[in-house]
């Protein structure tokens, strides 16, 4: 072993270029060869104290030798004393400065020490010696907060070296603050200026303005992409615009079903291609089979129940029968829908279908008791189908439920006020009338 110090002490200019370890470096005296001998085998067995007394022996023979404070540092560190180990390092460095491992050991210790903003200066001297070091430098740039050089660090070696998993998790936390999305936009804008054939920059650059609410930009991004990657799925995005303002339905449809079947494409852009289509197929119901199976492409989402909100548009346009078809869909992948429930309660009402409408609301009773909605619509659908005591007993009971809502109350009135005009005790139907009168004329004021 002393032969192996001796001779690396004869190739110490060599070593120092050959960027080795420090403690390879070899001596010049048996004395200071078995003292630093001494120093690597206690480190060996965790004996850091021992080392570094061995190591002061070292430095006595030695002031200057880069490696006895390389493995001093090491020491240090392992006694977690990272003052010491950090001084350690940094002497040897200044003595060494043509070597990368002093700097290492400076990284590590800053690192233990949770200096990271420190540790951003020691990285940058290191990336000369191994760009490596510049993915170090993205997490640590993370970790102080330093977004702006993340982001553009990141951009940086997605374009030199490609993308990772690991960046890619930091810029979607980056871009979650809006206003560090310019910056991205602008980088992305340059990418596909570069590239133009490379799909996922016009991708990731339409989900930007998509989440920001800029989706007529994330159209114009579309259409460029259509223009460069004519086999794009998110090219049929903007087919599927060309063929609606042409009156092209059936070739319409097509694009949209592609797009639907696409994991790629973002759901609020589908979304809005099916109101786009519905505002279209509004008067041909030859369509009303497509626009269903369309639909069950949304049928894992809970935050926007499609079926319900083609319903409403339907409801909206006054027309019932295609409203309630859609009311019945959601409902059958939806059964506890109370909203939806309620909207085909109005349809009933609406089309004068008493039955049904009184058969669904007593449905809905037995699972909502203390609901007065349900027996206002109850009553409603009973006085259609001059069942007039069955209205007025069920009235009755759900306007006990009302509190503090006079609009449902003078309702539950005017509905006891047909009910008792239809049993003949006008008396009564009058009094009730000008309850709820009262209660509207008190509403307007």
């Amino acid at each position: 072993m002393k032969k192996l110090f001796a001779f690396l002490a004869i190739g110490f200019s060599m070593v120092l270029h050959a960027q080795q370890e420090p403690e390879d470096i070899a001596a010049v005296t048996d004395s200071f060869q078995d003292a630093f001998f001494e120093s690597l085998t206690q480190k060996g067995i965790e004996n850091y104290d021992r080392a570094i007394t061995a190591l002061e022996k070292c430095k006595e023979l030695q002031p200057n030798n880069p490696a006895v404070y390389n493995e001093l540092g090491k020491n240090y560190q392992g006694l977690k004393d990272y003052k010491k180990a950090y001084d350690a390092f940094e002497k040897a460095s200044q003595l060494d400065p043509k070597n990368m491992w002093p700097l290492v050991g400076m990284y590590d210790v800053l690192y233990e020490w949770k200096d990271y903003q420190k540790a951003i200066e020691i990285v940058q001297r290191l990336i000369p010696f191994k760009k490596e070091y510049r993915e170090e430098l993205v997490s640590l740039y993370m970790m102080t907060h330093q977004f702006d050089k993340a982001l553009d660090l990141i951009n940086e070696l997605n374009d030199q070296v490609g993308k990772s998993d690991m960046r890619e998790n930091y810029k979607a936390q980056i871009l979650k603050d809006p206003k560090y999305q310019g910056v991205e936009r602008a980088n992305l804008l340059e990418q596909i200026k570069k590239d133009p054939k490379n799909e996922s920059n016009y991708l990731a650059l339409m989900k930007l303005y998509s989440e920001s609410g800029q989706d007529d930009k994330a159209m114009e991004i579309a259409r460029k992409l259509e223009k460069e990657v004519p086999t794009s799925e998110w090219a049929q995005v903007n087919l599927f615009q060309s063929f609606l303002a042409s009156g092209e339905g059936e070739k319409a449809l097509t694009a949209m079903n592609v797009v639907f079947a696409s994991r790629k494409i973002d759901n609020k852009i589908k979304h809005r291609m099916l109101n786009e289509f519905l505002i279209y197929a509004k008067d041909k119901p030859q369509f009303d089979a497509d626009i269903e199976k369309a639909i069950q492409n949304f049928t894992s989402e809970r935050e926007i129940q499609i079926a319900r909100e083609v319903g409403k548009f339907y409801h909206e346009k006054g027309n019932w029968d295609r409203a309630l078809r859609y009311y019945e869909l959601q409902l059958r992948s939806n059964p506890d829908d109370s909203e939806t429930a309620l909207l085909q309660l109005e349809v009933y009402l609406r089309k004068g279908q008493g039955d049904l409408l009184a058969e669904k609301a007593e449905q809905l009773i037995e699972l909502f008791p203390l609901e007065p909605q349900y027996y206002l619509y109850a009553g409603q659908g009973y006085n259609l189908q001059k069942n007039y005591n069955k209205a007025k007993s069920i009235l009755a009971d759900g306007s006990e439920y009302v509190v503090d809502n006079p609009q449902m109350e003078a309702a539950f009135f005017y509905e006891l006020s047909t009910a008792h005009k239809g049993l003949g005790d006008q008396k009564t139907a009058d009094s009730y009338k000008t309850k709820a009168d009262q209660l509207v004329k008190g509403r307007k004021k």
